[in-house]
């Protein structure tokens, strides 16, 4: 049907519902696994979650790619979207910042007003933090590097590039990962431990999502549903993945290494 409008008036959709009663069965399910130790519901609303994510993400891919319906007038939205969503993400990990710095600037007498507190062997920034700020960098470099190599129609290159960003935001997990089982505090361990584990955990899970959002990227470019003059979904990917960068920085320079 043809319109004289540049704007996309989606078509209903069976996905925002069912997609918000599943997350809150998977929130309920948390509880229940924190609460009471049983972890179905929780694995029930999570698996229901990413499957209905799938869906609705496979009808938008539709709609840019094979129906047309991304018009300038739409993606100028949709990037706008994106900036109020990074937005929200910094004011979510502000808040981080200012509990951390709240407890550190002004240790409190519960903790011994010592920071960190006595108790706490907190991480060398020099060892896994250091290059796990290194890796971050490179993927930085690596996403940008992608992102022209497709603005000047070289596919090949760009798709290596992305390979190699997401191999290094793979490792930045890895060594995450083992930097914890490292750790000889818990997020139980006084607010030291609570803020920590929070700040960089939660900045932990936005890497895994980033990942999964280069690594859809980089197949729709293997499908070649991606061309020099559109490519919104590796541009926001670039966008995720580059808040996430900088949001690197700031905890390696405020908890590993100031406030070391």
């Amino acid at each position: 049907m043809k319109k004289n409008h540049p704007f996309h008036l989606v078509t209903k959709s069976p996905w925002p519902i069912l997609l918000s009663m599943n997350i809150m069965t998977m929130l309920l399910g948390m509880v229940m696994w924190m609460t009471k130790k049983t972890m179905s519901t929780m694995i029930t609303g999570t698996t229901l979650t990413m499957m209905c994510s799938m869906m609705w993400w496979r009808d938008v891919t539709r709609e840019a790619t094979f129906q047309g319906m991304h018009t300038k007038k739409v993606i100028k939205g949709i990037k706008m979207g994106m900036m109020l969503f990074i937005i929200s993400e910094i004011m979510f990990f502000s808040s981080f910042f200012w509990s951390f710095f709240h407890s550190s600037l002004s240790p409190s007498i519960e903790i011994g007003m010592n920071w960190p507190p006595k108790s706490i062997i907190s991480f060398n920034p020099m060892e896994i933090p250091l290059l796990n700020t290194i890796i971050l960098l490179s993927s930085g470099t690596t996403i940008t590097w992608a992102h022209h190599s497709l603005i000047n129609n070289k596919l090949n290159s760009s798709i290596k590039a992305m390979m190699i960003t997401i191999f290094l935001g793979i490792y930045f997990s890895i060594l995450q990962k083992w930097e914890y089982n490292q750790s000889q505090f818990t997020i139980s361990d006084s607010v030291y431990g609570s803020t920590f584990f929070v700040a960089t955990g939660f900045h932990g899970l936005h890497v895994i999502v980033g990942t999964i959002f280069l690594s859809v990227s980089a197949l729709r470019m293997k499908k070649f549903h991606l061309s020099k003059n559109h490519h919104l979904g590796l541009e926001m990917s670039a966008w995720y993945w580059h808040f996430v960068d900088v949001i690197w920085l700031f905890l390696y320079v405020t908890v590993y290494w100031w406030g070391k």
